[in-house]
């Protein structure tokens, strides 16, 4: 925005128009890496998260060495600063989609950083449920799947959905990382335009969304769990 140009409601609705196809491009980018990063941590993280669960000394099928090395596994990726899990990840990611840089590039990394992480909050769900509901049900004989499935994940749902929302937040500022270095999104445009080129009106803005973005996730996450909450 032109500095000479006088910063009214009006001037800045029309520089943000002018901007409107870098600003949807960004928000779609956003959107790729996080959708991405997060379905990964449904699909890998939440059964990694019930058998770190169900292999514990005191749960249902305690396995010293499979608990030990899976726990070694989640707490040596989540040790890795996201930055330094991306330049790690550099070549892994060439080679599995052929760049790295845009947004399905940068989604490698944050998938790898999201599994781990939702798998802990995972366990940490299952924990809290009270050990008479485990007990009732191995009591009436139901099977293995049948207890993750219909006791654990359905008596723990209140607790993963606040857990996947703390997730997609956290997640949410990852990606503007990960848009620095190359990822786009919106933290690459609030740095690109807002902070290189001296766009306050730019830089603000984006700020401004991401602020939008958390508090929406937030209330959503925390009335769909309250919703779920049978306590």
């Amino acid at each position: 925005m032109d500095e000479e140009t006088p910063l009214t409601w009006a001037a800045i609705w029309q520089h943000l128009a002018d901007m409107r196809e870098e600003i949807v491009q960004a928000a779609f980018d956003t959107a790729t890496m996080l959708g991405i990063g997060l379905t990964a941590a449904l699909l890998v993280g939440l059964p990694l998260g019930v058998l770190l669960y169900v292999t514990d000394r005191d749960s249902m099928y305690p396995n010293r060495i499979v608990n030990l090395v899976l726990g070694w596994l989640v707490n040596l990726v989540r040790s890795f600063p996201f930055v330094i899990l991306m330049l790690v990840l550099s070549a892994f990611t060439q080679w599995l989609v052929d760049t790295s840089i845009g947004p399905v590039a940068a989604a490698v990394p944050l998938s790898f950083a999201a599994i781990p992480y939702f798998a802990r909050l995972v366990e940490q769900s299952l924990r809290e449920i009270p050990k008479g509901v485990l007990e009732a049900a191995q009591a009436m004989g139901a099977s293995p799947w049948q207890i993750i499935t219909k006791v654990l994940l359905v008596e723990a749902r209140s607790g993963l959905i606040a857990g996947f929302t703390i997730l997609t937040i956290s997640f949410l500022s990852y990606s503007a990382v990960a848009g620095v270095v190359g990822g786009g999104g919106i933290g690459d445009l609030a740095i690109r335009y807002g902070y290189h080129r001296y766009d306050t009106v730019v830089l603000v803005s984006m700020v401004l969304l991401l602020v939008l973005l958390v508090q929406i996730i937030q209330l959503s996450g925390n009335w769909l769990a309250a919703r779920l909450d049978k306590r």
